[in-house]
């Protein structure tokens, strides 16, 4: 999956996913329609989203099936990252980004991410952020299906945010980033959740700096996600 696109060529893979369906081996930048959205967004508040999770032509990276077709999408709902380092304790909000958090609180609660490697961190000076979620560890595995952006015009990426990387528009699957000061980055990675606890342990992984040095590749001090704990 990709990271972050920022305007600046040398960060713009940064939060991308590595598409392997259609581009085995590379990694593309992708620059999500920020007008386009998931189906639920129009849904009135209490009467649950209707999301779409279809097959986007891999093999999952671990054995997992897609959500519910039907996502709350009202209420609020936390969790806790239980990273090597530390504990990262974020706040969703199911009525702004219902069938992100729909597949965020599924794949978390059947483990999907446990005992799984956060392999790669970006320590630029306008973009800074520790992406997870791949199972695989090399930034190219998805759990077997994507689900449509959930973004708008006015998104931004302080400190403290949780925002989904991507491959492209509507390309969302399994990575996530997790931004531990303020980046620069346009409004095309769906925002869902914010840091409540725990930014202290994401800016200790990142003054141990990038493997190799440099300010994008593999955290020098290894963090694994050990599980994901959903609290109703």
């Amino acid at each position: 999956m990709r990271p972050i696109r920022h305007a600046v060529a040398a960060v713009l893979s940064l939060l991308l996913v590595t598409s392997c369906a259609s581009n085995s081996g590379s990694t593309s930048n992708r620059a999500v329609a920020a007008s386009t959205s998931a189906a639920s967004s129009s849904s009135p508040a209490g009467a649950g989203a209707t999301c779409s999770y279809p097959s986007d032509g891999s093999t999952p990276a671990k054995a997992v099936t897609p959500p519910a077709a039907s996502e709350p999408n009202s209420g609020t709902v936390d969790a806790t990252i239980s990273l090597t380092q530390g504990e990262v304790k974020i706040a969703m909000n199911r009525a702004t980004t219902p069938c992100t958090i729909g597949s965020f609180v599924h794949l978390a609660t059947t483990g999907y991410f446990d005992d799984t490697k956060c392999h790669r961190l970006t320590t630029s000076t306008s973009l800074q952020v520790l992406q997870c979620g791949d199972p695989t560890g090399t930034g190219s595995g998805t759990p077997g299906y994507s689900f449509a952006d959930e973004t708008n015009s006015s998104m931004t990426y302080p400190a403290g945010t949780v925002a989904m990387a991507n491959a492209g528009p509507d390309t969302n699957g399994s990575q996530f980033f997790l931004v531990y000061a303020k980046s620069q980055l346009p409004p095309d990675y769906t925002v869902f959740g914010k840091i409540t606890s725990g930014l202290d342990v994401l800016t200790k992984i990142a003054a141990a700096g990038v493997t190799g040095g440099g300010t994008d590749g593999a955290p020098s001090s290894a963090v694994t996600i050990t599980k994901i704990t959903v609290h109703s």
